[in-house]
């Protein structure tokens, strides 16, 4: 891997805290990667001071989420491996809830499958990954570029926490009873109306592949987890964009539901698209 040293600490760590004040704010900055080259490790490494300022906060780590795993959208890109972002349970939202706009910058909604984590896993430690995860769920996340126009490289977008903004969870299956997840059915519906369709094969062509490469960058990056934790497999759609006042659902063929009512308009003179 590239060395972090190309950027020093301090300008990581100030990275990090305009981040933090985007997301905080609402208010989107210019991609950190217009001002000075940013190699894969040093994004990382923001994103890690940028999730330790929220937990220094009173955040709480509570999962993880991927990032291109739709193989069309990594082409896209120019991008060969997963990305891998940290949840909080801030980013939490429960069944049902209602979203303020006003919280966000660019906020899109994304239909995906979440697994939960059966047992701690430390960086050090082999394990299989189907035995690592005991529940299957449907979710919504919500992602938030907080750069400009929604345009970023991929180091910004690792340095951004890869658009972690929320997340909605359905009911658990256990995985035992969930049977094979390798091309479930997907709908995103917004208020009541198709938005998108698609097939959890989407998802790195089966979505516990998912589980496999999560593991795998969690190692990488010396990331621990924990039983309960929350993994987010990646999007089995595009994105769509928010709007005031939208319900919003997402079905998994055999999985069930998750949904969430947008409650308002963005806040008056907060930037957005």
């Amino acid at each position: 891997m590239n060395s972090v040293a190309s950027k020093p600490c301090g300008d990581l760590a100030e990275a990090a805290a305009r981040l933090d004040a985007a997301a905080t704010g609402a208010a989107p900055i210019a991609q950190l990667t217009a001002a000075a080259p940013l190699t894969l490790d040093a994004a990382y490494e923001i994103q890690r001071l940028l999730i330790e300022r929220r937990t220094t906060h009173g955040e709480c780590l509570n999962g993880i989420k991927l990032g291109f795993t739709s193989r069309t959208k990594a082409a896209q890109m120019g991008v060969f491996d997963v990305i891998f972002g940290r949840l909080t349970d801030a980013m939490r939202l429960p069944d049902g809830a209602r979203v303020a706009l006003g919280r966000y910058v660019h906020p899109r909604v994304e239909p995906e499958v979440a697994f939960r984590l059966a047992v701690d896993v430390r960086p050090e430690d082999t394990i299989d990954p189907e035995a690592a995860v005991d529940a299957v769920a449907p979710a919504l996340e919500i992602i938030d570029s907080r750069y400009r126009d929604f345009r970023f490289t991929l180091e910004d977008v690792v340095a951004d926490n890869t658009s972690a903004a929320g997340y909605v969870l359905g009911p658990w299956t256990a995985l035992a009873d969930a049977g094979d997840l390798a091309n479930r059915g997907v709908r995103l519906e917004i208020d009541g109306r198709p938005a998108e369709t698609g097939s959890t094969a989407a998802i790195l062509g089966h979505p516990l592949r998912a589980v496999h490469a999560a593991l795998r960058r969690a190692r990488a990056l010396g990331h621990p987890l924990r039983a309960g934790d929350v993994l987010l497999a990646g999007a089995a759609t595009p994105a769509v964009a928010l709007t005031p006042g939208s319900h919003v659902e997402a079905t998994v063929t055999g999985l069930g539901r998750a949904a969430f009512t947008v409650e308002d308009a963005p806040t008056e003179g907060t930037p957005h698209e």
